[in-house]
């Protein structure tokens, strides 16, 4: 199974020569979670200047590919901890890891860590590798 970080939602919705890429693994769906949600709508809001009608129709396409999406609970948070203070990871970060690691996920989206990094059995991919494309 597949987690995706919100990097790879802002970039489906942008004018971003990554969109392509973005686009590719929004069609093919996955996990993600709450934070997820939560980071794209103040993404899309707060620099992307997205009116919340247009988050709002994006929102709904996003949840269309992804259905199921993991809460953020006290494990979720101490497992994010843990590997912030273990792996020096940005928090919010970890709890992208946390998360996708919890849903027993191989492979985690995301171009805000190493590619090819792993954390467990989750491997870290970066889609955007060479520009338009992973």
């Amino acid at each position: 199974m597949m987690f995706s970080d919100t990097n790879v939602f802002v970039y489906a919705f942008s004018a971003d020569p990554k969109r392509v890429a973005a686009q590719r693994i929004l069609a093919d769906g996955g996990l993600i979670s709450a934070q997820v949600l939560n980071e794209f709508t103040s993404v899309m809001r707060a620099k992307a200047r997205r009116t919340w009608e247009e988050i709002e129709r994006s929102l709904s396409l996003i949840l269309r590919r992804f259905p199921t999406v993991l809460p953020l609970t006290v494990e979720t948070h101490a497992a994010a901890f843990a590997l912030a203070r273990d792996h020096s990871l940005p928090f919010y970060d970890a709890l992208i890891v946390a998360a996708a690691i919890e849903a027993g996920c191989e492979t985690l989206y995301s171009e805000d860590f190493q590619h090819g990094r792993r954390f467990g059995d989750c491997t870290i991919v970066n889609p955007f590798l060479g520009g338009s494309g992973g």
